[in-house]
């Protein structure tokens, strides 16, 4: 049994907390908040994930069958194996250690109170028996019973699809994974580590989940096709090379030889390199990824819906004036004399004051205000009401002799939301209140209401007090940022909670097409198919409520587009889950940063292009370089069974042409080395759709021309008088300059080392064949001008066949985007 204490249960026991005694005997007892990280790999993982692979379990046995030949050099293609092990552990490695790195940087810390001391601390430091506070936007890290409440409101719609949100009073259960979403409480941590109920959710569910992935999902698809095109390729070649007249020794390095390039080795590991240094690219301006292939994911967005505060706007605001009927203009109905409510001023200041002052967890407007009246007057609290997305209002109610102008309630939100709640309420003059609004939210600014209120609860407006005038500073980066994604054809879509006109006149102040036309949300038709046209047709809109921005992605997405949601508030959470890419700001709340898929812990919108491009270039060069070996794989099945069908059919059998060794240098010149620089170069080509179909378009073609050139050449040398050395060595010249040429169209457009890169694999290639010593080692042997001009002649042809079923499969391509 456990001898952890529980806290002080007596009625008006003081909530102060556990003591540093009681944390540490709960924590020597175990109940603290630790799980098995399941976030990512462990190191030995990672390695065991490079080593202990199925394609490095088939090259040590064929590299150890050639072993015992006594050929060691043509086991070489074993030491490539092992390199590239290496490297992508190392690259593996150093992207996890920056994951770690930044997600402790991101982490969202809860407040707990201990020993009468509210303090951050890490999640996995929390105890049970912690008294956890909560405000806005806090996401529930552990189970536990609430004890305190005020307006809590609790969002459980990602753990149990429930779209309201719940209000929670105490003895209330919490549920970790939940969410405030309006309110301010105290709960005390009952279940912690793997008892509480989002941990159990984990478990239950696969260890990595990740977003879908078409890139991971087309290598598998491409797999899957090599797997089928292997078995009967494997198998004849096999039976060629083992039932000839030839010598046992050369017998198994032709089966090795023709085995050996079929398998696209590099494929799977040059897409985790690629992976691993856009983590460590991203890395390095502060960008989190919480999951891969959300890389991929926003290269392939073509509309992104932005928040306006926080995300084009600074978070922070000013507050400019406080506009009461006296400074309205001198002709509007009301009235008044500019100027001449002094009184009128002075109550809303101290309504403003004692407002600010209520609230314990105020978000970037109250806290504005708070700034500009830090002294508050002294009047009691009676009751408050915690601003929410959904209603667009906060407010309270004062009580007292002290008060004895301000008793009752007073309510500060949406103008507009007010306004309409007032003249429902039968007040009267409210158009100058709804003219001044208009005039200053066509400016930009943001514009709040304060109004006298009967009661919090049915929220009927006696009267307007005074309009709130605070400023917002548009992000520096944010022009350049929405140039960036107009000359990306990405469609950018502000979706606001905020009054339409402000909303728009800051659209118009970054120059966003469209934004001359502000859409009122209020005014959306819930119908899902109009909905999608209506947010389909429109670029700004405001009034957004949190379940109204969800729907509006799943509308973008029923229309076919991929959405990426940027957002920082609570309001956002939702949509932020349902987008295919959600992006939170590292100053956002925790809910958000908890749910999305890349966290900007620099808050700086201008990170998003680095973001696309670093996916683009991800998605790019892993489809050059998938060409690359695939070209390879196909060749070398085809090879493998024109070698082995005369024996099938009764005829004279044919040795395979080449050695391990030549295959192995092949590989390095046509494939390896260029593969391993090209995945990791700069691409900014939009990502297209269809990666599977046009890899295999491409490649297939390519690979079928090679493998029959090289058989053709093959065959038009070899003859009784002709060694097979010289046979292999016209084949090999025909295979690799058609290779080469392949490897020249994939790296299309050249760029200065592009151009490096391909002279360098040339100069490779001829030095094999022109150096002596290397002819040798490599037991080349070149014949006689005739069988040069006959290798060279059929690698053109070949070499003409390529370039015209290249232009037909982006013929294709082009058509079907």
């Amino acid at each position: 049994m456990s001898t952890v204490q529980t806290l002080d249960d007596r009625p008006g026991a003081p909530l102060t907390g556990l003591t540093p005694d009681q944390v540490a005997e709960r924590v020597a007892a175990g109940a603290v908040n630790r799980t098995e990280d399941s976030t990512g790999r462990s190191t030995w993982q990672i390695v065991r994930a490079n080593v202990f692979t199925r394609i490095n379990a088939i090259f040590a046995v064929l590299a150890a069958i050639v072993v015992s030949t006594g050929y060691f050099i043509d086991a070489a293609f074993g030491l490539l194996i092992i390199a590239n092990s290496v490297v992508g552990i190392i690259q593996e490695i150093r992207a996890k250690r920056t994951l770690d790195r930044l997600a402790i940087v991101g982490q969202a810390k809860p407040r707990v109170r201990r020993d009468g001391t509210s303090q951050e601390i890490a999640p996995e430091d929390v105890v049970r028996d912690d008294l956890i506070e909560l405000g806005p936007g806090d996401q529930v890290m552990v189970d536990g019973e609430v004890l305190e409440s005020s307006g809590l409101e609790v969002d459980e719609s990602l753990l149990t699809g429930e779209s309201d949100a719940l209000a929670k009073t105490p003895g209330d259960e919490v549920l970790s994974g939940s969410f405030v979403s309006s309110g301010t409480g105290l709960y005390r941590a009952t279940k912690v580590g793997s008892e509480a109920y989002a941990a159990k959710l984990s478990a239950e569910a696969s260890k990595f989940t990740l977003v879908n992935s078409e890139l991971r999902n087309g290598i598998n698809k491409i797999l899957k096709v090599i797997t089928w095109l292997l078995i009967p390729a494997g198998v004849l070649s096999i039976y060629n090379q083992l039932s000839g007249h030839q010598a046992l020794s050369d017998a198994l390095r032709g089966m090795v030889a023709a085995l050996v390039p079929m398998v696209p080795e590099g494929l799977v590991l040059m897409t985790t390199i690629a992976f691993a240094v856009g983590v460590i690219r991203l890395g390095r301006r502060q960008c989190l990824v919480n999951e891969l292939p959300a890389i991929e994911g926003l290269a392939r967005v073509d509309v992104v819906c932005a928040d306006k505060t926080g995300t084009l706007t600074e978070n922070a605001m000013r507050l400019g004036s406080v506009e009461t009927p006296g400074d309205f203009s001198a002709d509007d109905d009301a009235g008044a004399t500019p100027g001449a409510d002094g009184a009128a001023r002075q109550l809303a200041a101290s309504a403003l004051a004692a407002l600010a002052a209520s609230d314990p967890r105020p978000n970037a407007s109250m806290e504005a205000i708070r700034e500009a009246y830090p002294t508050a007057p002294a009047w009691e609290v009676a009751e408050t009401l915690p601003f929410a997305s959904s209603r667009k209002y906060s407010g309270a109610t004062f009580r007292g002799d002290a008060a004895a102008d301000a008793s009752g309630s007073w309510l500060l939100g949406a103008p507009d939301v007010l306004l309409d709640a007032a003249e429902a309420a039968g007040v009267t003059g409210l158009e100058s209140w709804r003219r001044e609004t208009d005039r200053f939210g066509s400016t930009g600014l943001r514009v709040l209401l304060l109004a006298r209120a009967r009661d919090l609860d049915s929220a009927t407006i006696q009267a307007p007090a005074a309009l709130v005038i605070l400023e917002q500073k548009v992000r520096a980066e944010a022009p350049a940022t929405l140039e960036y994604f107009a000359e990306q054809n990405v469609k950018v879509k502000v979706i606001s909670g905020d009054n339409a006109d402000s909303v728009g006149a800051v659209a118009r102040s970054l120059h966003l097409a469209g934004a001359e036309r502000t859409v009122d949300a209020r005014t959306l038709d819930a119908d899902p198919a109009t909905l999608a046209d209506e947010v389909d047709r429109g670029t700004v809109f405001g009034r957004v409520t949190p379940d109204q921005k969800r729907a509006m992605v799943k509308a973008l997405q029923s229309k076919g587009h991929t959405v990426a949601m940027t957002g920082d508030g609570v309001n956002d959470v939702l949509a932020l889950k349902d987008a295919d890419i959600g992006v939170a700001m590292g100053a956002g709340s925790p809910a958000t940063r908890a749910v999305a898929q890349i966290v900007l812990l620099d808050n700086s919108f201008a990170t998003l292009p680095h973001v696309v491009a670093e996916g683009r270039r991800v998605i790019g060069n892993i489809e050059r370089v998938a060409t690359l070996f695939l070209t390879k794989t196909v060749y070398s099945v085809l090879l493998a069974i024109l070698v082995g069908l005369p024996g099938l059919i009764g005829l004279d059998q044919v040795p395979y042409p080449f050695l391990p060794r030549h295959v192995t240098i092949v590989g390095w010149f046509t494939i390896g080395l260029p593969a391993f620089v090209l995945s990791l170069a700069p691409n900014h080509d939009r990502a297209q759709p269809g990666f599977a179909s046009r890899v295999l378009r491409r490649a297939l073609p390519a690979g079928v021309v090679v493998g029959i050139a090289a058989f053709v050449s093959y065959l038009m040398v070899r003859g009784d008088a002709v060694p097979q050395a010289q046979s292999s060595t016209a084949a090999l010249l025909t295979l690799m300059t058609i290779a080469l040429w392949v490897l020249a169209i994939v790296a299309r457009p050249y760029t200065w080392w592009k151009a490096l890169l391909l002279t360098a694999m040339i100069g490779g290639t001829v030095a094999m064949f022109a150096i002596p010593w290397a002819r040798s080692v490599l037991q080349l042997e070149i014949g006689g001008p005739a069988q040069l001009w006959t290798a060279f002649g059929v690698a053109a042809v070949g070499i003409v066949l390529v370039e015209i079923a290249w232009w037909f499969g982006n013929r294709k391509t082009r058509a079907a985007v």
